[in-house]
């Protein structure tokens, strides 16, 4: 087995290990989606810029939880968290600063859905080998990508159905995360009776 392969192992362990994380995850994405779908029109912006900066908080915490506590296994464990991180001051910065406009607002949002979408199809790739189903987070990560592009190339015509496209692609993307939780958690079952 080589280098490549060896990390490719490690990282897909540590995954499996923690496939409640990726899990809790997409439980948030669906609970922010619900609530910007049922919540007054007149509310929604207040709403999307108070629900989106606690998605924005529980998934970098989330992140930032698993990149420390694997720090010792991964090699890239900075990165990701570091990414975790960014995720907090965004949802910090939109919880704290409600004088946004809507199209700060999707600025922020298009931009982290685009870098989000490279890190889950670079993730995919690297462990194609390893797990079935990688699929998933490819399809996530094209997703992701091609939501933030949207957002970002398209303003005002997203700004009138922001609420909608939002809950959706959260939605979407939250039972991605909870599809994969549950394949990762299988392999964390047939990691356990190979050893």
């Amino acid at each position: 087995m080589n280098t490549i392969q060896t990390l490719e192992k490690k990282w897909l362990e540590s995954l499996s290990r923690h496939w409640w994380v990726l899990f809790g995850r997409g439980v948030a994405g669906v609970l922010f989606s619900i609530l910007l779908w049922t919540l007054p029109a007149n509310e929604s912006v207040e709403t999307l810029i108070f629900a989106f900066a606690v998605y924005a908080l529980i998934d970098g915490l989330l992140q930032m939880w698993t990149a420390f506590f694997e720090r010792k296994e991964r090699d890239n464990w900075l990165i990701l968290f570091l990414w975790g991180a960014g995720s907090v001051l965004v949802g910090f910065l939109v919880f704290f600063a409600p004088s946004l406009t809507t199209m700060a607002l999707l600025f922020y949002i298009g931009l982290w859905s685009i870098a989000k979408g490279i890190l889950e199809i670079i993730a995919a790739v690297r462990l194609r080998k390893e797990l079935l189903g990688e699929w998933f987070l490819i399809l996530s990560g094209i997703i992701s990508f091609s939501f933030g592009c949207f957002l970002l190339l398209n303003p005002e015509a997203v700004a009138a159905v922001i609420i909608w496209v939002i809950a959706m692609y959260a939605f979407i993307i939250g039972l991605f995360f909870i599809a994969l939780s549950v394949k990762l958690k299988k392999v964390k079952s047939i990691n356990a009776l190979e050893d």
